[in-house]
């Protein structure tokens, strides 16, 4: 009878085994991993220039110019980047990637934040395309530590004039689509959208409260919520 029973129920253990197996991986890659982050609890962050890695000279300085604004909504202090730019020139200091090869400790003794962001912007401006044009902004980010060095956190973000709400020229045949794109790259390029585009890159990119995003800062009523 026993031997029966033990047969009886090895279907079930069979299913119950699968869906383990199932459900365990899904556990460990279902989200970002906060463990240092909220072990740091940063309140106050460094924002250096971007990295620009495009061939538009107005990258930096139009991505730099959005990124505040997001963060101090996630509920965190940023130091004011123009005294943070003239703080890196009176000591010689003035391209972005000067900054960003400075040490953590460096920065700490200088600056006196928790921790630092560190960010790249590898597309920015128009982009061409047989049958139609965009301005798109892509960049991505990483936290670290000043006084550890950690990583905190990284992700990516990109964005793309069509969703500030760009003018459709429709379609038509293949060449007058190709003369539209080509219309809409020289209107995009006067209009300078790409600071615009900008500004959506960096709320998606460092607003808290997004999948495996920042988490909210000490100065928001979120705080500790994620």
């Amino acid at each position: 009878m026993l031997k029966f029973s033990i047969l009886k129920c090895l279907p079930v253990l069979a299913v119950c085994a699968l869906l383990a197996a199932c459900v365990g991986p899904q556990k460990q890659t279902a989200g970002y991993d906060y463990t240092a982050f909220k072990s740091a609890k940063p309140r106050s962050i460094l924002v250096l220039p971007p990295l620009n890695e495009t061939v538009d000279v107005n990258a930096t300085n139009g991505m730099l110019s959005q990124m505040t604004m997001p963060l101090a909504e996630s509920g965190y202090y940023v130091l004011p980047v123009a005294e943070v730019a003239e703080t890196f020139r009176q000591n010689g200091i003035s391209l972005p990637v000067e900054m960003q090869a400075t040490s953590p400790k460096k920065l700490r003794e200088i600056f006196g934040a928790d921790a630092v962001l560190y960010t790249k912007v590898t597309q920015y401006g128009s982009v061409y395309r047989v049958v139609d044009s965009s301005t798109v902004v892509t960049a991505t980010a990483k936290l670290v530590s000043l006084g550890t060095g950690d990583v905190l956190w990284q992700g990516g973000a990109s964005a793309n004039g069509k969703e500030l709400g760009n003018v459709d020229f429709g379609s038509g045949s293949i060449i007058g689509m190709m003369v539209q794109a080509a219309v809409k790259q020289v209107a995009h390029s006067l209009a300078d959208k790409s600071q615009e585009v900008a500004g959506l890159t960096s709320q998606r990119l460092l607003s808290a409260g997004q999948p495996n995003g920042l988490l909210y800062g000490p100065h928001s009523p979120k705080y500790g919520s994620d």
